[in-house]
Parts: C-alpha cells; structure tokens; sequence
C-alpha cells in the first residue's frame, strides 16, 4: 500500500466518523432540552456536513465539491442566525 492509497484510506475513515459524530449531534438536537442546545447541535450537525463534503472532494478530486460546501456553510451561517434572532425576539422583523 503507497502513501496515496494510505492518505485516501484515512480520509475515508474521517468521513466515516464524522458521520457518526453527526448521528451523535442528532440525538444532542432531539434531547437538547432547551432551544438554544437544539440550535448549536444543528450548527455542529452543518458544520460537520461541511467536513464531509470537502473530505469526499478530496477523496474524488472534484474541486467542485469545494464550491458546494462553500455555498452549505454560508447556507448553514444565514440559518443559524436567523433562528437565533427568532428566539431571542420572537419574529424576524
């Protein structure tokens, strides 16, 4: 085994991982016992979503994948905040 096909194993198995550090962030957002722990374990949830894409960009070589994980995280920014601002004041005004 070369050192590429080492490299794309370990990538491979950080995306495993994080995957199931996702299922773990989920039970966090169902069992969070207030809003504000449901909002940050689905901001982690985002983030490690983000992770996985560029982690499967660099396993394919698809640049591309670069530019959709870009667009999820500011996707993910804009909707955290939003439901921040929705529970701090109750509207989006």
């Amino acid at each position: 085994m070369n050192t590429a096909h080492f490299l794309d194993f370990l990538y491979e198995l950080g995306a495993i991982l994080v995957m199931l550090l996702i299922f773990l962030s989920l039970i966090r957002a169902l069992a969070g016992p207030t809003a504000p722990d449901r909002v940050a374990a689905i901001n982690i949830i985002g983030t490690k979503t983000l992770v996985i894409i560029t982690l499967i960009a660099r396993i394919y070589g698809q640049e591309y994948f670069l530019d959709i994980a870009m667009i999820y995280a500011l996707m993910s920014f804009i909707t955290t905040i939003g439901i921040a601002k929705y529970l701090e004041k109750g509207a989006l005004d």
